[in-house]
């Protein structure tokens, strides 16, 4: 029985270290960090495209017919978000076109970037 457990014990030891193995990590650093690190912010300034449909200054919301939004792993659909600054909603007006950052902020789906496209 006692090397049964034994075995069992080592096996969970390993396995719980092979996320880091297949990730390529050595001593908790992995070669790919600079890569890694300079991906993210290509990452997070990407911008899904938009069809404004409403504007909602008064509750600084927008509502937008958008494509994917990989941030948020969501499909292309039409719904409200807020806006992190209501200025944003200056610009707008129902048909603009425009390109986006949505962002899940204190529980809300809001707009953090916004650009109209011409």
């Amino acid at each position: 029985m006692k090397p049964m457990v034994t075995t069992l014990v080592l096996a969970m030891g390993l396995s719980f270290g092979m996320p880091a193995l297949a990730e390529g990590s050595h001593g908790g650093h992995s070669h790919d960090d600079a890569t890694s690190q300079a991906a993210k912010p290509a990452m997070s300034a990407m911008l899904s495209d938009g069809l404004v449909k409403k504007v909602d200054k008064a509750q600084g919301k927008v509502t937008l017919r958008h494509g994917p939004l990989e941030n948020l792993a969501m499909p292309g659909m039409t719904m409200v978000f807020r806006v992190q600054e209501v200025g944003m909603l200056d610009q707008l007006k129902p048909g603009d076109s425009v390109r986006f950052r949505a962002e899940k902020m204190n529980g809300a789906l809001t707009v953090t970037r916004l650009e109209t496209v011409k």
